[in-house]
């Protein structure tokens, strides 16, 4: 299936995951989604656990919690313990205001990864090979060689601009923000900042499609509480980059809208007018 004429992301499994996932709940607890009380002008507790928890999942020991004290009541805490967070955080905000595209994809790396890469790679491609490990050495895929990820990377941003211009239902916007993480962290074209990158262009994505809400789903914080699963759906597709098979993704898809599902409170029952 490419009705939207697509170079790199495959909508083969789109018609599979529509059967999966119930649109209209998905529609239902989608719009009832909305900012936190906690929320003002200057601070956004959503932005605040999307940066946290994306971290959390890179090995950041940062606590929503803490952050929350320094972001939202100006307490002060270590530099070291904070800066990586902030920046992910004005990365965030900085995409809020932008679209995703060539140019503001790797405008958004620069900001997340400044205290993360070598400035001279702020936004620059390696050049290098790259391995995805395990915090006990194994190997969990080898990202796309080095001379193929300006062209990998340029079908990713030609796909991204197409289905910009289509109008998307909620189940085919939930489908393709999350191929678009899985295929981009595949591609690894960072140095390192990937991963963050991944989650944040997944939520932009469907930002577009979708509106602000899509930026109050907690979906870094689902990853983080289940990132045994969130990894092993990703290593589902296969080891080497050129023999993965996305026919396997299915179970990664799905994970971006049970996010939404999972956090949601309870509907209130209707008041009793007898």
């Amino acid at each position: 299936m490419n009705t939207y004429q697509l170079q790199i992301l495959k909508g083969d499994l789109l018609e599979s995951f529509s059967k999966e996932i119930d649109a209209k709940v998905l529609s239902d607890a989608f719009s009832r989604l909305e900012d936190a009380e906690l929320s003002t002008s200057d601070f956004s507790f959503y932005t605040s656990v999307a940066s946290v928890y994306s971290s959390k999942i890179e090995g950041e020991t940062i606590e929503l919690d803490s952050y929350i004290k320094h972001k939202r009541f100006g307490i002060e805490f270590s530099p070291d313990y904070t800066r990586k967070i902030d920046d992910l955080y004005l990365a965030y905000q900085f995409a809020k205001e932008s679209i995703p595209d060539k140019e503001n994809i790797p405008k958004a790396h620069t900001i997340l990864a400044k205290h993360i890469v070598a400035k001279s790679w702020l936004g620059r491609f390696r050049n290098q090979n790259m391995y995805v490990t395990t915090d006990e050495g194994r190997i969990e895929y080898v990202a796309a060689s080095p001379f193929l990820v300006n062209s990998e990377m340029d079908k990713l941003y030609e796909d991204i601009s197409t289905l910009l211009q289509h109008q998307l239902d909620i189940s085919a916007a939930f489908y393709f923000a999350s191929m678009i993480h899985l295929v981009f962290v595949k591609i690894h074209p960072w140095n390192d900042g990937n991963g963050r990158s991944g989650r944040l262009l997944e939520k932009w994505f469907l930002a577009q499609h979708l509106g602000p809400k899509a930026w109050f789903i907690q979906s870094e914080k689902y990853y983080y509480q289940h990132h045994q699963e969130y990894y092993s759906n990703i290593r589902l597709l296969g080891l080497e980059y050129d023999e993965l098979d996305y026919g396997a993704a299915l179970p990664f898809l799905e994970m971006l809208s049970k996010a939404v599902l999972h956090y949601l409170p309870p509907l209130q029952p209707a008041p009793d007018l007898k």
